[in-house]
């Protein structure tokens, strides 16, 4: 270490360091060729700094403490990092991930064909804006193409995986090259910001991307790719263990901040709740507000801040009072409220006899069946046209509420939008679980896969029901679990479309019509609920007609990301509290 290092480390020891500003004089007045062969490369949300290319570790923590507002720096190949974190201990620290290699030579290509989507680089305005709707969706960064170093200077380059059919980008990947950014003497490479869209019904889609990489970088005479992983990312890990890749024994150094908080501060209040309760208690904790944690299977806490105490399960707090919240339970209750606010709602009558039945099925000629006081889409039958079906579909419902509903059926997209204050926040298209055929794989194959993607995507909250209204759906559409379902066809194979039964998202907020706003804040005051999700049928999302199907008194907030839903739930509880930067 440098003398200045030394001394420096020995000051701040004693509460004396000097600013960030001071230390870049000291620098300068020391003689350290700052700026001469230091290698830092912007990334789009951020620069990756080589570590061995700085003179001395001074220089490198100087750099790091001049990270920029919503940036991440990451210092990498750190060789000694105590000797870093002793120059800034208070902002400095080191990365808990884990840095793995696959060296080429290692490399086998993969055994099988993957299919329904290409490979391509990311070129326009408007993939960017795909590829950074992925990445806020999944809690990254966004990259800002602007701010990225060329490519002839050693700049990095993003990949995206397309779908076939829809057009839609599911996935996407950045790569560096190594000997392009710093002369490397090792020839490498290394891979980042790999995503996939957790509502993908193509199977191996990250894999492909990581193998694409692999194999470009191949192509241009490269020796290994390296990556970072964070250390309990069981199921990244185990797909690149089966890629070959290593441990490498280096380190990373970060910058305390907002968006690295979780990885300096450790498991939080948060640990052990579903994703429903834990983006909630993220964001208080996040804002210094206390968490007590009353019972984390059942998504229960207390928040606390200046004197101000509410207790919540999920989304569902102390505002929300006992005859609002039987008003959105109740779902007759519902409709007679929402019917008297003069909101478009379908017709509705209690299960009854057979032949009563029968009369709102001529009357109707396609109906719903749902429990009058359920949730999660259990128990409940769409597009019921046979009067054996609406039977054995009030039989299947009373296993969940002995009161059933029958409902005209409306044709349309399953829209929920979520009212926050009497403010419409969020606003998604659900679309029905489906899966993508491949010529080989049974349907039944298929679910299940595509179950195992969406349990690993939600933390178990998502998974598509091998039960009697899949089947049903399967045999409307003339298949069974045993059927091969052709290459590139989509089938649906639930009509409902709650996220807890397999289904996905596609946000509208920005294109939500002003008819639709109004009706979804009207319904919220005339239930007089502080937060509420809204279910309406309608033919678009930008177009004015609707019908009201129901109201979830604690709906999901974190469906509904990168839309501020957190954020303004908590604003909500806690209006003094001041947002994250």
């Amino acid at each position: 270490m440098k003398p200045l290092a030394a001394a420096y480390s020995q000051r701040l020891l004693k509460g004396q360091a000097p600013t960030y500003e001071r230390l870049q004089a000291r620098l300068a007045e020391d003689g350290s060729p700052l700026g001469a062969e230091p290698i830092a490369v912007h990334c789009g949300w951020g620069r990756l700094l080589i570590g061995h290319t700085f003179p001395d570790p001074a220089s490198l923590a100087l750099e790091l403490l001049n990270e920029q507002p919503g940036e991440r720096d990451i210092a990498l190949y750190v060789a000694a990092p105590q000797q870093i974190l002793g120059i800034d201990p208070q902002q400095l620290f080191l990365d808990p991930s884990d840095t793995l290699r696959l060296w080429f030579s290692d490399y086998r290509p993969a055994a099988r064909v993957f299919r329904g989507f290409r490979i391509r680089r990311v070129q326009t305005e408007a993939d960017w804006a795909a590829v950074n709707l992925l990445y806020q969706g999944r809690g990254m960064l966004p990259v800002d193409a602007r701010r990225l170093t060329p490519r002839h200077q050693g700049g990095p380059v993003y990949w995206l995986a397309e779908d076939e059919d829809s057009g839609a980008v599911i996935g996407s990947v950045m790569g560096l090259n190594h000997q392009k950014a710093f002369q490397d003497p090792e020839n490498g490479c290394s891979l980042w910001c790999l995503a996939v869209d957790p509502q993908c019904t193509r199977p191996g889609v990250g894999e492909v991307l990581v193998r694409h990489l692999v194999e470009h970088f191949m192509s241009r005479g490269l020796s290994y790719l390296d990556l970072s992983v964070l250390h309990d990312n069981r199921q990244a890990k185990s797909l690149y263990a089966k890629l070959g890749f290593r441990a490498l024994t280096t380190f990373a150094i970060k910058r305390k901040n907002g968006i690295n908080q979780p990885l300096f501060l450790g498991p939080g209040p948060q640990a052990g709740f579903n994703p429903y309760a834990r983006i909630i208690v993220e964001e208080a904790h996040r804002r210094g507000i206390d968490v007590q944690v009353d019972d984390a299977d059942a998504g229960l806490f207390t928040l606390s801040h200046g004197g101000r105490r509410v207790r919540c399960r999920e989304s569902l707090s102390d505002l929300t009072s006992a005859i609002s919240m039987t008003l959105c339970q109740d779902k007759s209750l519902t409709h007679k409220v929402l019917k008297a606010a003069g909101l478009s709602l379908p017709q509705q009558q209690l299960a009854g006899s057979a032949d009563d039945n029968l009369e709102f099925l001529d009357e109707h000629q396609r109906i719903v069946v749902k429990p009058l006081d359920g949730e999660q889409g259990q128990g409940v039958a769409v597009d019921l046209q046979t009067i054996e079906d609406v039977q054995n579909a009030i039989q299947a419902a009373r296993q969940f509420d002995s009161r059933v509903l029958l409902e005209s059926f409306h044709e349309g997209l399953d829209l929920r939008i979520l009212v926050i204050g009497f403010e419409v926040v969020a606003a998604a298209i659900r679309r029905p679980a489906e899966v993508t055929g491949d010529g080989q794989h049974s349907i039944g194959a298929l679910i299940e896969a595509q179950s195992r993607r969406r349990q690993a995507a939600t933390d178990g909250e998502s998974k598509i029901p091998l039960d009697a209204e899949t089947q049903r759906t399967l045999h409307a559409a003339g298949y069974d679990y045993s059927s091969i379902l052709p290459r590139g066809e989509t089938l649906a194979v639930r009509r409902t479309a709650n996220l807890h039964t397999g289904g996905c998202l596609e946000d509208v907020t920005a294109i939500l019509h002003p008819t639709l706003v109004d009706a979804a804040v009207r319904a919220a005051r005339a239930l007089d609920i502080p937060m509420v999700g809204l279910d309406l049928m309608v033919p678009a999302a930008d177009q004015p007609e609707y019908v009201f199907i129901e109201a979830n008194e604690r709906a999901g907030l974190a469906n509904h990301e990168p839309q501020p839903t957190a954020e303004k739930f908590v604003d909500l509880l806690f209006p003094h509290s001041q947002p994250t930067a």
